[in-house]
């Protein structure tokens, strides 16, 4: 484990933080908690901490000893100042003279002893920073430790490894009793480094942010030694089948058996976003022979229940070309899965007074033999999240495999971590939006309305993809006549988030000219890019919608200039017409598979395709001004890119419409429908 403390960049953070009336001893706090939180063989989303014992003074004046810990959310990586909330050090101390606490008078103690009332939640761990006396104090997941430790000899293993230098405290879950314990464990060898909380992680600490930085980087790294020293053990591969599935071959079945059922009659089932991981180690762990022993034997580190579920499920290996039967056999291990976790669930509530209520159960990681590993959440940013720690695991245990064999701690101790109403209350229960969990792909994306219609689907929830002739964030490079590029593009929408759910087939341009004198190659280009690329792209996203079975919707963009056609557009209007008809048809043909089409019919639109110099030529040819050009409609007010969007995102959230056009140009009638 490298040590990447610099006085330069030390002395850096403490000058710029200084500069905001921040102190030397914090700005070091937060600069070496950045070190560890960049680090994600030590740290992932959230797990561990840091804090600082220092001197402040309160509202009424008087010098107190705070204790500045990690406030629950912060990421280390990211933190700030405010990251840090500061407590009241001596009642909590006090604390330790207690015979016993609930984790409600803990978590009301840290709140009315913060000197900031509005500051957010100090660590479940605080407690255990308090009854501890060194200044800085850090804590950390490291992964090379807890390959040590998850192990049924773990506590040998690590007398072995660190010696003296640490104290060993036995599982115990977070809170007042942990906090006791390791008070306790460390007085009796006061000396030590580092303490290691078995199947949990490592706290080292110090006089000096360094001091406790660089202790923690030298146990690491010792654990990383022996690691390194074990013979290489590669895990015995499975019989798999000679031509296996693509991960996007299999995405959309997987996203389809994870939905859970809409909470109303016609409402939509609520999604799941998939984030997909491959990569040669992840291949050797899914692939193992041995897979259902290590791969299913727990988490690695407590908390990563919380967001990944006690176990993952282990997928049917996927031949190539035969979507039935891995469905078919994909479905069987999803629903048992799904009735293990309930039966799980029964067990733990009846163990602990019958009083919770079930999380859905819904795997959050899928071992994929043959693939890799998927993981769900309800979001990107979840899904994401699932698969780093996924990833982690995989490496935690397969090191844990080399020098022996991956233990985690029991089913009673996983279910209390992820049934704990302190963590619990991390994840939120905010109603979600309502495209929560859908995925839009947006073509013509980098245009106007491509980016208005991006946003207003972020906005509601759906996690969008465009589509363009240039990649980036949040786009995905494809020329849209080129089926071949569509084919592409709707594959690595696939990988990175599972499926669709909607898409807007929006890329257009306008050709002009008399229809009787335009040239056919110039009739067959607008043709390519205004009918056959939605097409290409709706034939694409059908099919990955069908293999969901959670329905979907398709929007069109086709212009009024496919039902109110004007003089010398008649290569782009007879092109975008037949779109409005290809939309009725995927209507009539789809519906059966809950498929709604439906279009948006928009008029004197600022964007890609009336910018500048056409809008000045339309507006020169009525006698008119831009601006009342751009108003010349029946309710006088111009429409926005915005407007626009707002049709698509109303158009997907209505359950029961399909085969519609909804006209937005401030009023036509002559383009109006009916």
């Amino acid at each position: 484990m490298e040590n990447l403390w610099s006085d330069r960049e030390a002395e850096a953070a403490v000058a710029r933080y200084g500069a905001e009336g921040v102190r030397r001893d914090l700005a070091l706090r937060v600069y070496t908690t950045r070190l560890l939180g960049g680090e994600p063989r030590l740290v992932l989303h959230g797990g561990g901490n840091t804090s600082l014992k220092t001197r402040m003074t309160d509202l009424a004046g008087d010098e107190v000893e705070v204790l500045r810990v990690k406030g629950s959310g912060w990421d280390m990586a990211r933190i700030e100042p405010p990251g840090l909330p500061a407590v009241r050090l001596e009642p909590l101390r006090r604390l330790r003279q207690r015979d016993a606490l609930s984790d409600e008078d803990m978590v009301a103690a840290h709140r009315a002893n913060l000197l900031d009332p509005a500051a957010p939640s100090p660590s479940v761990e605080t407690l255990l920073h308090a009854f501890l006396p060194h200044r800085y104090i850090d804590h950390t997941h490291a992964n090379a430790v807890l390959a040590l430790t998850d192990q049924p000899d773990g506590a040998a293993l690590c007398r072995e490894v660190f010696g003296g230098k640490v104290v060993l405290v036995p599982y115990i879950m977070p809170g007042f009793r942990l906090a006791r314990k390791a008070a306790q464990v460390f007085e009796e060898a006061p000396d030590c480094e580092g303490m290691i909380l078995l199947n949990h992680g490592v706290f080292t600490f110090g006089e000096t942010a360094r001091e406790s930085y660089e202790r923690m980087i030298r146990l690491v790294s010792l654990a990383e030694a022996r690691l390194a020293a074990a013979p290489a053990k590669a895990f015995r591969s499975a019989r798999l089948p000679d031509r296996l599935a693509a991960p996007e071959e299999i995405a959309p079945v997987l996203r389809g058996l994870l939905a859970r059922p809409a909470s109303e009659p016609d409402g939509e089932p609520a999604r799941f976003l998939l984030a997909f991981r491959g990569g040669a180690r992840i291949r050797r762990f899914v692939d193992g022979a041995e897979v259902s022993r290590y791969g299913l034997a727990g988490t690695v580190t407590p908390d990563h229940s919380l967001r990944v579920k006690s176990w993952p499920v282990l997928l049917p290996p996927a031949r190539a070309g035969a979507a039935e039967e891995f469905a078919k056999d994909a479905a069987a291990a999803v629903r048992r899965f799904e009735a293990d976790y309930m039966t799980y669930f029964e067990r733990g509530n009846a163990r602990t007074g019958n009083s919770l209520t079930a999380l859905d159960p819904a795997p959050r990681v899928l071992l994929a033999p043959g693939v890799g590993l998927f993981a769900a959440g309800r979001d990107a940013k979840a899904a994401a999240i699932a698969a780093d720690l996924a990833e982690a695991a995989v490496e935690v245990i397969a090191d844990a495999e080399r020098i022996g064999r991956f233990t985690s701690i029991g089913e009673a101790d996983l279910f209390d971590i992820e049934y704990w109403p302190l963590e619990q209350a991390k994840l939120g229960r905010a109603a979600p939006p309502p495209l929560a969990g859908q995925v839009a792909v947006v073509t013509g994306a980098a245009g106007a309305i491509g980016q208005a219609v991006m946003a207003a689907f972020r906005a509601e929830g759906a996690e969008p993809v465009g589509l363009d002739l240039e990649a980036g964030p949040d786009m995905i490079a494809c020329d849209v006549t080129r089926p071949e590029a569509v084919e592409a593009a709707f594959a690595e929408v696939c990988r990175r988030h599972g499926g669709v759910d909607i898409l807007v087939s929006n890329a257009g341009a306008a050709w002009q000219g008399r229809i009787g004198e335009v040239g056919e190659a110039e009739l067959r280009r607008s043709f390519e890019l205004n009918f056959f690329a939605h097409q290409a792209v709706a034939q694409a996203a059908v099919r990955i919608m069908r293999a969901q079975e959670t329905g979907g919707s398709l929007l069109f963009n086709v212009s009024k200039q496919a039902v109110n056609p004007g003089p010398d557009f008649g290569p782009y209007g007879v092109a975008k017409a037949a779109t409005l008809a290809l939309m009725r048809q995927y209507a009539i043909d789809y519906g059966r598979d809950g498929i709604a089409a439906n279009a948006v019919n928009a008029d004197r639109i600022r964007s890609g395709l009336l910018d500048g110099a056409m809008v000045a030529a339309r507006a020169k040819a009525r006698g008119l001004s831009e601006e009342d050009y751009m108003r010349g409609n029946l309710l006088g007010r111009e429409v926005r890119a915005a407007d626009v969007a707002r049709a698509f995102t109303d158009l997907a959230r209505a359950r029961k419409t399909t085969g519609a056009v909804l006209t937005v140009d401030g009023g036509n009638i002559a383009a109006a429908m009916r």
